[in-house]
């Protein structure tokens, strides 16, 4: 079984992350692992942290010259702000971050217990495995690409540009939509026998997981609630051996698995909550009103969100071709999918 595991905090000294499940005999490039985490870091309206931080992996276990050996995988990303023990306690939590219901749960009395952990800067680590998910998928031709649709409701990049430009003057954040391809996916991915192994439902648990992230949808989405069924499902045909559809309004799922089309998902992210002119808030020690903590913070993270989602969906996807053609040894895995795709018509 493909899993994996996160620890670190925001301003703590590494972020670190386990890989467990990935077969034995894939050559990893570690330059890749870093390229992607560089792109995580970029995008419109990125703040001081991004400056600072130049993400890299540290270390990396489970491997025998650059091939993994089926092992569990270890990533370290060193943080450069290493500041947690210095830093002030944070008594005002900020709306709509996890801060204060942090503290009622773990029964705290300073905000910053929780939001070292809960910050965004955890997703490093994410991004970190999903790469080495990408490279086990781009053995079988499978590439995920994410591209941002819209920010604050504008769809043109000088408008966008403009809207960033202002939020950045006023102190305030924005959110938007992003997103995600998935090319060459091969079908049958997922199951429909039992809920837990739909693989839409996977997908969407992995994505909502991102910080900040409020909805998604696969395919048509949402539009295919005000349309007759005609206009929505995806005619079928068979020609030169194989079935195929001319249309793609699922987004490349059915019944919670993969039909061979592009695995089309978008997603909505809130603005930041971190806000420059914050909201009004309560101190948890004196219980008065106060104005809510401000950390550093970006003004916009979507296309970042992006790369982060990149990430959760090469996740899923292994796990899910792992899951249909084992998962001990690479070179069965590719005997295994070879003879499958022969019965399907590939």
């Amino acid at each position: 079984m493909l899993r994996f595991l996160t620890a670190g905090e925001s301003h703590g000294k590494f972020l670190l992350a386990i890989l467990e499940g990935i077969p034995a005999g894939l050559k990893i490039d570690i330059n890749n692992i870093n390229l992607e985490l560089k792109k995580r870091q970029l995008g419109l309206g990125r703040g001081k942290r991004m400056s600072i931080e130049q993400d890299k992996v540290f270390a990396i276990t489970g491997l025998k010259q650059k091939l993994t050996i089926g092992a569990p995988i270890g990533l370290i990303i060193q943080n450069k702000d290493s500041s947690i023990d210095r830093l002030p306690p944070v008594l005002v939590p900020r709306p709509g971050h996890a801060d204060l219901d942090g503290v009622l749960k773990y029964g705290f009395n300073d905000c910053r217990n929780v939001l070292e952990r809960a910050s965004a800067r955890e997703t490093a680590a994410r991004v970190a495995v999903g790469a080495v998910c990408k490279q086990l998928l781009e053995e079988f031709n499978t590439k995920i690409n994410s591209q941002v649709l819209a920010i604050g409701g504008k769809t043109k990049l000088s408008e966008i540009k403009d809207l960033i430009k202002f939020a950045k003057l006023n102190k305030d954040t924005l959110g938007g939509v992003f997103q995600v391809r998935v090319k060459n996916c091969l079908p049958g991915l997922g199951s429909y026998v039992q809920f837990d192994r739909r693989l839409d439902g996977l997908l969407a648990q992995s994505i909502m997981s991102i910080p900040a992230i409020k909805a998604i949808e696969i395919g048509m989405g949402y539009e295919a609630s005000e349309k007759f069924g005609s206009q929505v499902h995806d005619a079928i045909y068979f020609a030169k051996g194989k079935f195929f559809r001319k249309t793609n309004n699922a987004g490349g799922l059915e019944g919670g698995i993969t039909n061979a089309e592009d695995l089309i998902i978008r997603a909505s992210m809130k603005p930041i909550s971190t806000l420059g002119s914050p909201l009004d808030s309560v101190n948890i020690r004196t219980k008065k009103k106060a104005k809510a903590a401000v950390e550093r913070y970006d003004t916009c993270a979507v296309q970042s969100a992006g790369i982060i989602a990149e990430s959760m969906v090469a996740f899923v996807l292994a796990q899910a071709l792992l899951d249909k053609f084992g998962s001990d040894s690479l070179e069965d895995i590719k005997v295994s999918v070879n003879h499958y795709k022969k019965r399907v018509g590939l």
